[in-house]
C-alpha cells in the first residue's frame, strides 16, 4: 500500500545550498517530490539568521519507520548537528509532518507533527500543497487551520529557488 507521507525541510546556514542539497538527496531516496514554495521567516528560540522552510510530499510503500530512519541518515549526510541545542543553527532540518494522515505516538515518532498546528512556516507550505485535506486530529482543513494561525502569525516571504 502506497502512503503519501509530508516532510518540512529547514535551514538557516547556507540555507540555499543546503536545501537543494535535501531535495536532490530526498529525490534519489524517495522518487518524485511534490514541493510547496519556500519561504523565509525568522530564527525561532534563539537569535540567528533567517530559515528557509518548505514541505516536501512523496508517496512511498516504505514503513514509516524507515522513512524516519532515512530522514535521519540524510540529515547527517548533509552535516547536522545534533550535539546542538534544541533551538539552534541548523544546516538542515528535515522533520515528517504526517505519514498517511495516520496518528502514531511512540517513541522517536509523533505523527502529526505539533508544529502544524502553531507554527506559519510549517502549517503555509502544508497548505499549499494539501489546502482541503483534513488535519487527522483536528479534521479541519490546512486551508482552515491556516486562516486561524495567520492572524497571529510571523510574516513568512516567499523565496525563488531553483529545486528542479
Amino acid at each position: 500500500m502506497t502512503a503519501p507521507v509530508y516532510i518540512c525541510l529547514g535551514s538557516n546556514v547556507e540555507a540555499e545550498v543546503n536545501i537543494s542539497s535535501a531535495i536532490n538527496a530526498m529525490r534519489e531516496v524517495f522518487g518524485e517530490l511534490r514541493l510547496s514554495a519556500v519561504y523565509q521567516s525568522a530564527a525561532v528560540g534563539f537569535d540567528g539568521d533567517d530559515f528557509l522552510n518548505l514541505v516536501a510530499g512523496f508517496d512511498t510503500e516504505k514503513p514509516v519507520e524507515q522513512v524516519v530512519d532515512e530522514l535521519h541518515q540524510l540529515e547527517d549526510d548533509l552535516g547536522r548537528d545534533r550535539s546542538q541545542p534544541r533551538f539552534s543553527a541548523r544546516a538542515i532540518d528535515l522533520d515528517i509532518l504526517l505519514y498517511d494522515f495516520l496518528v502514531i505516538n511512540r517513541p522517536g515518532i509523533r505523527i502529526p507533527r505539533q508544529e502544524i498546528l502553531r507554527s506559519a512556516h510549517v502549517l503555509k507550505p502544508l497548505q499549499d500543497l494539501i489546502p482541503d485535506t483534513r488535519h487527522p486530529i483536528t479534521g479541519q482543513s490546512y486551508s482552515e487551520l491556516w486562516r486561524e494561525l495567520s492572524v497571529q502569525a510571523p510574516r513568512l516571504e516567499v523565496v525563488e529557488l531553483k529545486l528542479d
